[in-house]
């Protein structure tokens, strides 16, 4: 893989975003793309933000991200058919006058947050002004093609062919973790040919300094805990890709171990209906407690007044989850994964475990068991999870982006 060489851009820049999705549903990438916004303005850069128009005029509700607002190009939008979720706005693709306010702008680069639809708008507007499209790669598509039934195995294979020949047509992609970022240059590679398709692994970014001053939430009183419950806390869409399913298995074999564990569940999602009903009754009735959907900030907050936070999707590019909850010093239990090991320290701040097919269940269930046994490890490694947060931080992420459109934007006319 060959850099181009360093354009002679040096003076602010003007940077097109173009997101799928935006507040005030909450995500990681909404989340990733409101912070990228803002944390580029507070370094002296204009900022474009095109994203779908929220329903009914709201206001698109704030991530929490620090930094000013950027300048909104409203995309005509609606909202998306199942098993899109209720406040899963989408982009008409249609000409706007949102779309000609960006191309107006002459932006120095044009930032996709997806391939799909805003991606496609990304990279029209990137042509049409002669300027460089850059793709931050958020989600692994191929691990949710089971929405799509009995199509799966086809539709999946065409929107890998499909990412295949978008990813080729972008001056960078950047990846969250390095494991992502070698599968994408494989991926260019395969293609033939020497791309000239720059890669880094850039993990997103966190306000550090906001989520240090979150107040502490003890989730025991609202959930009906007494005050000596050992609280394991998830947080993120309740979703058979995040295998929500697959950790309240694990709790349950955890908690008749340690009958004084509880398992707060903050988010909502597809599953929730079904987990409700597996916790109102059996060894689990008094045990789990779904808040549902909350801001950011209240999810962060409760987190924080738990004890140890529970991992165990398969299907991340980054967890940034994970690495917000270290950052308020929650020791971390999670099965390996892709993304886990870019943001937590097997052994100094988390558990990282590996489990073979059928076992992942038992070993999650084992490690949560050790580590909320050991008080003196949880507290050591709550310690070293904030101690160690400030390679999360945003001005870290935001001036290594900055760094790459330097690299690729057009040289100053």
């Amino acid at each position: 893989m060959t850099d181009r060489a360093p354009g002679s851009v040096t003076r602010p820049l003007t940077v097109a975003i173009f997101g799928e999705s935006y507040l005030p549903y909450l995500s990681g990438v909404t989340v990733a793309t409101d912070s990228l916004a803002r944390g580029l303005r507070a370094a002296g850069h204009r900022v474009l933000l095109a994203v779908p128009r929220p329903a009914d005029g709201r206001g698109p509700e704030g991530s929490g991200a620090a930094g000013p607002n950027p300048e909104m190009a409203w995309l005509p939008s609606y909202q998306a058919p199942p098993p899109a979720p209720p406040g899963y706005r989408m982009p008409w693709p249609m000409p706007s006058a949102a779309l000609a306010a960006v191309r107006d702008a002459r932006p120095d680069v044009v930032h996709a947050q997806s391939p799909f639809v805003s991606g496609v708008m990304a990279r029209r507007v990137a042509r049409r002004v002669g300027a460089p499209l850059v793709f931050t790669h958020h989600t692994r598509f191929g691990d949710y093609r089971h929405y799509l039934g009995p199509l799966a195995a086809p539709g999946g294979a065409a929107v890998m062919a499909y990412l295949r020949a978008f990813e080729a047509g972008c001056a960078a992609i950047v990846a969250p973790a390095a494991d992502l970022a070698d599968e994408v240059a494989s991926r260019l590679r395969a293609r033939g040919g020497r791309s000239r398709t720059v890669v880094r692994a850039i993990p997103t970014g966190l306000d550090l300094d906001r989520l240090r001053a979150l107040p502490r939430v003890d989730p025991r009183p609202e959930a009906g805990w007494s005050p000596d419950a050992v609280v394991v806390v998830s947080v993120g869409r309740l979703a058979r890709e995040k295998r929500t399913d697959l950790l309240v298995d694990a709790f349950a074999i955890a908690a008749a171990a340690r009958p004084d564990l509880r398992l707060l569940l903050v988010g909502d999602g597809p599953l929730r209906r079904e987990i409700e009903e597996r916790a109102s009754s059996g060894a689990l009735a008094g045990r789990v407690h779904l808040t549902g959907r909350l801001s950011r900030l209240d999810a962060l907050a409760r987190a924080s007044g738990s004890d140890l936070f529970a991992f165990a999707s398969q299907t991340e590019t980054q967890g940034l989850v994970l690495a917000e909850a270290l950052a308020v010093g929650l020791p971390v239990v999670a099965l390996d994964g892709p993304g886990v090991r870019g943001s937590v320290r097997d052994g100094v701040d988390g558990s990282v475990i590996s489990a073979g097919p059928g076992e992942a269940d038992a070993s999650l269930a084992r490690a949560i068991v050790e580590v909320a046994s050991d008080t003196a490890r949880r507290a050591a490694w709550s310690r070293a999870a904030a101690d160690g947060a400030d390679r999360f931080s945003a001005s870290v992420w935001i001036e290594r982006i900055v760094e790459l459109y330097r690299l690729v934007a057009r040289p100053a006319g």
